[in-house]
């Protein structure tokens, strides 16, 4: 089965290209509370998209569904709204799919379903330490459409230098067997283009073969819009770069165990110098 692919982005020119390529959802981010805490000072990417985000795009995206991730649970301030309000306007504005960041207790996650209320697909973003020692709990809630394990976020509640050690350290491979036993669909972290990428994607597509995942990220290594701004040149990255992950997917698909394992072993390899390198400049 193909890997969902998931694009982040609110601008419709993008996402009408990024659809019509073979992108199977468009990403609306919501996210931004605590988000700067975290991720201050990091190269990481802060969207803080909006409602009126998701109405906007709404229209455009009919093949692909809209995919929207909200704050973590949080209280009304004199500023915003509480996730109870922020989770119907999102499903008011056309979400098919609402994501929950940064929880902790199955508790949280039980009340994240109530307020969807099946109204749309709920997907659990499990990215961090305290998620990943409850998951038991977690996965006996009733209503959890998908699950993705964010590496971004994940890495850093474990102290990490780099978000693959979790593929080297067995993390990803514990959590991916826990949401296959519940019958749980489930994928994890971002992809460049084939032949890009600190860790070259390639490997890492061959990996969401051998733990089951159905979903990856298209990362900023895959198409930056933010640097590219020329419509055609946006359409070529896509166009090319989605037919050369489902080439590479057919490709590891028929892998053998040996042949998983020995990706594996070269992911390995290759994380341990980035780490390496990583720890030499600090």
């Amino acid at each position: 089965m193909p890997l969902t692919l998931m694009y982040i982005t609110n601008n419709p020119v993008t996402a009408q290209i990024a659809q019509k390529a073979g992108v199977d959802r468009i990403w609306i981010d919501m996210e931004y509370i605590g988000k700067d805490k975290r991720q201050g000072g990091m190269d990481t990417v802060q969207n803080h998209h909006t409602i009126d985000d998701i109405r906007n795009l709404r229209p455009y995206i009919t093949k692909a569904q809209l995919l929207v991730r909200v704050n973590p649970l949080h209280a009304a301030t004199d500023e915003y709204c509480d996730s109870a309000k922020e989770i119907d306007d999102t499903i008011a504005a056309g979400a098919d799919v609402v994501m929950l960041p940064m929880f902790k207790t199955a508790e949280e996650v039980r009340t994240f379903v109530d307020y969807v209320g099946g109204r749309a697909k709920v997907q659990l973003l499990v990215e961090t330490a305290e998620a990943v020692s409850n998951i038991d709990e977690i996965l006996e809630v009733a209503g959890i459409d998908e699950i993705h394990i964010g590496l971004n976020d994940l890495h850093l509640s474990y102290n990490k230098d780099f978000m693959f050690e979790l593929i080297c350290d067995d993390t990803i491979s514990s959590l991916c067997k826990k949401f296959a036993e519940k019958g749980i669909k489930y994928g994890f972290g971002g992809i460049a283009r084939v032949g890009y990428g600190m860790l070259p994607a390639e490997l890492i597509i061959a990996e969401h073969y051998h733990l089951g995942s159905t979903a990856a990220i298209l990362s900023r290594g895959f198409c930056d819009a933010n640097l590219v701004s020329d419509p055609t040149e946006i359409e070529n990255i896509f166009i090319d770069g989605v037919k050369n992950i489902r080439l590479k997917e057919a490709e590891v698909s028929e892998y053998t165990e040996e042949q998983y394992q020995q990706n594996l072993s070269i992911i390995r390899e290759k994380v341990a110098e980035i780490v390496e390198k990583k720890k030499a400049k600090a």
